[in-house]
């Protein structure tokens, strides 16, 4: 037995490094593996992570405390950091006409989901025990399948309750299973009320994306006949109808040329023009009608080559402010950002990470190449620095003290709000400070899901000595009965009034519903019932507003009504 004593010790000693890093690998990798079984086709995901370490902790397989607080606050940190990278670019643009209705929509929920959490709270629990109002707020959490949320009220708890806040974990773990199949249940249950035909929608959508005239890039091939534009400039041109477009290309007199803002137009020039699709009608009725050439298959030395902008000195720069046209002898025709081709309009502000196509002579074109940097190994490389800067900052923020009249202590953000906020921010306007914010997704993923598991895992740790004994012998199903009741009853308000009252399309509300929720199977349902985008657009555009939120009223909750 005794040539087995440095496994027993393996296991059994807690304060070893050795332990401690086994004991996180067999949580997170059991719980990574059984969050991938499905159930009536949903899974769980890396939250079962929380489950395993609720197992671990039960058997007493455990770590020292302070070990356990600061992988669990780390791993918060760098979660809530990436995710706020991630959605930092289209914070602020998610706030468009149909953006602000389905944003109003998704704040609507998260303070309905707060409403019936209180009344909850004060109907079926006793009001003078200080622990339930707590346990409710990680009830809240799991209801509406929240993880960055249940992290940031645990971290503001710390500080209500100095000598032990409440294990929240507990309620959150009974109330997430049946939350996730509630809001999908709740979204179908809507299609229901509402008598919905799914292929009236599809179709619905169809017809939108026809006669919608977007920012999608339109190119088309023009003779000048105006008689108005003989010995006009294009910038005056440009100027006089007051539309973004590109002129590529131009033939004067048989010779083919690549214009710039001083090229003057003549009657009977030809030329290729990229503009915005819902200009194009404009722009042809004021210089003249489209031709059946196409320069592009001529005999000419032009090229037309996608550039990769990986130069740290372009990020934030407009197209404008670079004179592609003037000094290069280019043209850019569009740029493409994180899949979508963008408009190659003069004030759009360039990223490291676009892809610009660029028109002009091979020569010109592979110096606009240099310039830009065109490299994907450099592209790979991770920008380590600004994460951790961002961090650094992020925590100096969430550490500011905020008074707020009738409160007892000043206000923080705390290890959750600080850093997303600044995430954020930096995101959205790194560049001018010359932070380049680009990371893959893989990475960002990778990152946001290290930080994610080591949380869980923490979490689930920590409550699980006491897990069994709140659940089975406490209040457990009555966390689940009320979870229930906060994810579905938010939805089934909300989902109708964005039906019948704002006309949303089915589509759009199942994943604005999943994006409120934070809860990509919800997502995924979607997705499943529809061939279109509309889901995903609906998710992506509620989904910053709704992921800040969800932490701030965390900490908002625990400050005000738990102190």
């Amino acid at each position: 037995m005794e040539s087995f004593q440095w496994l027993k010790d393996l296991f059994l000693t807690t304060d070893s490094v050795a332990h401690i890093v086994l004991l996180y690998a067999i949580v997170i990798a059991t719980g990574v593996y059984l969050g991938k079984i499905k159930l009536f086709g949903i899974s769980l995901g890396v939250t079962f992570v929380l489950f395993a370490g609720i197992v671990a902790g039960h058997l007493g397989f455990t770590a020292p405390t302070p070990i356990l607080t600061f992988m669990q606050d780390f791993g918060l940190i760098l979660f809530v950091f990436m995710i706020g990278l991630q959605v930092g670019p289209g914070f602020f643009e998610s706030f468009g006409t149909a953006g602000v209705k389905l944003n109003g929509l998704a704040a609507t929920a998260i303070l309905l989901n707060i409403l019936v959490m209180f009344s909850c709270y004060y109907i079926f629990f006793d009001t003078s025990n200080v622990s339930n109002l707590p346990m409710m707020v990680g009830t809240l959490y799991g209801a509406v399948t929240n993880t960055p949320g249940l992290g940031a009220a645990n971290e503001a708890l710390n500080t209500v309750f100095p000598n032990g806040a409440p294990q929240i974990a507990s309620a959150y773990a009974c109330a997430y299973p049946l939350g996730v199949l509630g809001i999908i249940g709740a979204t179908i249950l809507i299609r229901y009320i509402c008598k919905v035909k799914l292929e009236q929608e599809e179709d619905q959508l169809a017809a939108q994306e026809e006669g919608n005239a977007n920012k999608k890039p339109y190119k088309m091939h023009l003779e000048v006949t105006n008689k108005y534009l003989e010995g006009k400039t294009l910038l005056q041109v440009h100027d006089f109808l007051n539309r973004d477009f590109v002129v590529t290309r131009l033939v004067h007199q048989g010779e083919l040329c690549i214009p710039n803002r001083n090229t003057i137009f003549h009657i009977g020039d030809q030329m290729l023009i990229v503009c915005a699709e819902a200009d194009q009608e404009a722009i042809t009725a004021f210089i003249g009608p489209k031709l059946d050439i196409d320069f592009e298959q001529s005999d000419q030395p032009l090229v037309s080559k996608r550039i990769l902008i990986t130069n740290p000195s372009i990020n934030g720069k407009s197209l404008g402010s670079l004179h592609f046209s003037s000094v290069y002898g280019v043209n850019v025709t569009r740029v493409t950002r994180h899949g979508m081709d963008l408009f190659a309009s003069v004030s759009l502000p360039l990223q490291v990470g676009d892809r610009i196509m660029v028109v002009g002579p091979e020569d010109a074109v592979d110096r606009v190449a240099n310039k830009m940097g065109n490299s994907i190994r450099r592209l790979n490389a991770p920008n380590i620095a600004t994460i951790f800067v961002g961090i650094f900052l992020g925590l100096i923020f969430g550490s500011l003290p905020f008074a707020i009249p009738g409160m007892p202590v000043p206000v923080k953000l705390g290890l959750a709000g600080g850093p997303l906020i600044i995430a954020i921010l930096i995101g959205r306007y790194g560049y001018k400070i010359h932070l380049v914010t680009y990371t893959t997704t893989s990475a960002n993923m990778m990152l946001r899901e290290i930080g994610l598991v080591l949380f869980l895992a923490s979490v689930g740790i920590k409550a699980g000595a006491n897990f069994f004994e709140t659940v089975v012998e406490g209040d457990g199903l009555l966390y689940v009965l009320t979870g229930f009741l906060i994810t579905t009853i938010p939805i089934l308000i909300v989902g109708p009034i964005a039906r019948l009252r704002y006309k949303f399309n089915y589509f759009t509300i199942a994943g604005m519903i999943a994006g409120t929720y934070t809860d990509p199977p919800a997502l995924a349902y979607a997705n499943s019932i529809c061939s279109k985008e509309a889901p995903a657009i609906g998710y992506s555009t509620v989904y910053p507003l709704s992921m800040f939120l969800r932490i701030f009223t965390a900490q908002i909750i625990v400050l005000f009504f738990c102190g």
